[in-house]
């Protein structure tokens, strides 16, 4: 699973993502597709798990996935 899939998974569109986490939506459309991690300040990764109700795991697992497929993509 992406983190396109995940956030779709928790019933999210990017603009709500962006509203709860006080991020550009453009920056979530970027995890989407792979361009860019998430990279967060410590104190933020519990509320961004809430957002997209996972787990620290499942999380990483999506952003790999999404950089893999973004770096398969483009090479």
């Amino acid at each position: 699973m992406d983190m396109k899939e995940l956030r779709e998974k928790a019933g999210l569109r990017t603009v709500d993502v962006a509203s709860k986490l006080g991020i550009a939506e453009s920056t979530v459309r970027n995890w989407d597709i792979g361009r860019h991690t998430p990279r967060l300040p410590i104190e933020d990764i519990p509320k961004f798990l809430e957002v997209y109700q996972c787990t620290l795991e499942e999380i990483v697992e999506a952003a790999k996935e999404s950089k893999r497929k973004f770096d398969a993509f483009h090479s």
